[in-house]
């Protein structure tokens, strides 16, 4: 029996991407498609997935907010997957990145923009000729937030699931907008999407989705929390009954250092010798000394007061002062004050310490490859997939003990790893001595060969993908409808 879920979102690998949601929904629809699941993915009509996904069109979209547009279908690269996208170049052919102009401002209608993508999929949900009829809609982040609000308005008889991403982005703006978008009246008030006189994407699906998830189970327990709510922890308690933290998977088939075209040469677990080759490569591309022997640590990620550049840029001097062979390699972009520091560092040790400001795909494959370890500090932390790309590569992740990092990382400080599956090294707080100690930590253990080399197979040999997830997301299906995935699951058992 076929269960067809629609799946909407802002972002999927590699239709669009600026960050983690795109590569999850991205390797998400097609797992689900593996397991059984008939997913069809819905997006914006961005210039770059129209010129990949090759889409044809099949319905006109009028009365939308911000004017009619076209529905076309083509396919997800790369799988069977059918993706939906909403074409109105007024709205998504924009300079920038998919949410900011090229001088890193938002795109001021955003609520339109992202509004008339919720409208759009309701419809879709609601029936349209040609298209299956869906029995589960699964909206993911704040950008989809309204289409569980907009279902029910519409009388739509498809369930809905709503996945939180990253509870710090919210969608939030002033309540002008709540007419402007078609919000229903009678949902405009503190019961439904206004927060604190604004109109909450977020909130809206939090308040009307059948089920709420997260990427991590801890992360479902900590936006409980005053300190990780971001201000809605009040309303995930009224909906805790709802809420499971499932952790995200990576795709394993893109990171994979046995075929990664990115890399100078292949390496697995079990003939890692490759690893010194895309080190050496990482050092002359960043332009720093090629030294085998020198502890290499990177950081890649957003540059922001989230992911600790701040308390990163205090304790890299004290652990370069004393290691006087560590290397430094940063990837990334954020904070322009964050940007300085890191470039300031760079400028005062530059045979040690390279700074790449920006994104590359490429890039990234070559850090997690080449570096020996991986520092990614986190105020908080929903789920954390690059340290799960740098273990694939056998890269020692230091980290925060928060959200999926926790979930994920496992310290030889509690199990040895000579006789347990211990993997990175984790530490707590956002205090500098704190990240300083766990970097120590992670360098007495490079320093000790047959330790380090059990740490990297343990990561290595970490089940990273899919493969837990999916069955718990066909377990919140089938408690969402039934009989029906009951079937599907025994089918594809």
């Amino acid at each position: 029996m076929t269960l067809d879920v629609l799946m909407v979102a802002a972002e999927a690998v590699p239709l669009a991407k600026t960050g983690g949601l795109g590569d999850v929904v991205g390797a998400l629809a097609p797992a689900l498609s593996e397991a059984g699941v008939s997913v069809t993915l819905m997006l914006p009509g961005y210039p770059a997935a129209l010129a990949v996904a090759d889409p044809q069109p099949i319905a006109c979209l009028d009365n939308l907010p911000g004017g009619p547009a076209t529905l076309l279908r083509g396919v997800l690269p790369g799988s069977d997957v059918p993706v939906l996208l909403l074409r109105n170049d007024a709205l998504f052919a924009r300079d920038g990145t998919l949410y900011a102009d090229a001088e890193g401002r938002e795109h001021p209608d955003n609520p339109l923009r992202f509004g008339a993508l919720c409208h759009a999929a309701a419809r879709v949900a609601a029936g349209l000729p040609g298209l299956p009829r869906f029995g589960l809609v699964h909206a993911h982040d704040w950008h989809a937030g309204l289409v569980p609000l907009l279902m029910r308005e519409a009388g739509v008889t498809a369930r809905s699931v709503f996945t939180i991403h990253n509870l710090a982005f919210q969608g939030n703006y002033p309540k002008e907008w709540m007419a402007r978008i078609g919000i229903p009246a009678h949902a405009c008030d503190a019961a439904g999407v206004e927060f604190w006189a604004q109109l909450s994407f977020m909130k809206a699906g939090l308040v009307y989705a059948d089920r709420l998830t997260t990427v991590s189970p801890r992360y479902a327990r900590e936006i409980l929390t005053e300190a990780a709510g971001c201000g809605m922890e009040g309303v995930l308690g009224e909906r805790a009954h709802v809420l499971r933290g499932i952790r995200n998977g990576i795709d394993t088939a893109l990171w994979n250092p046995a075929t990664d075209q990115a890399l100078p040469t292949a390496f697995t677990a079990g003939d890692p010798a490759g690893k010194h080759t895309c080190k050496a490569a990482l050092q002359r591309r960043f332009g720093l000394p090629e030294d085998a022997f020198a502890p290499m640590v990177a950081l890649g990620s957003r540059l922001t007061h989230q992911k600790m550049a701040d308390v990163a840029l205090q304790a890299l001097p004290s652990l370069l002062n004393r290691h006087p062979r560590l290397q430094v390699a940063v990837l990334g972009c954020g904070q322009p004050e964050y940007e300085r520091g890191f470039r300031a560092l760079q400028q005062t040790l530059p045979r040690r310490v390279a700074v790449h400001i920006g994104y590359s795909e490429e890039l990234a494959h070559l850090l997690h490859a080449g570096a020996n370890v991986l520092l990614h500090g986190s105020r908080f932390e929903p789920c954390g997939l690059a340290p799960l790309y740098s273990m694939r590569y056998g890269t020692i992740p230091v980290a925060s003990r928060v959200g999926g990092l926790a979930d994920t990382i496992v310290d030889p400080a509690e199990h040895d790893p000579q006789h347990a599956p211990a993997n990175g090294f984790l530490f707590d707080g956002a205090a500098p001595e704190a990240m300083v100690e766990a970097v120590e930590r992670a360098l007495a253990a490079f320093a000790q060969p047959k330790v380090w080399r059990q740490l990297q197979r343990n990561a290595m040999s970490a089940e990273l993908g899919w493969q837990a997830a999916v069955p718990e997301y066909l377990a919140l299906y089938r408690d969402l409808l039934g009989h029906a995935v009951d079937d599907l699951h025994q089918a594809t058992a």
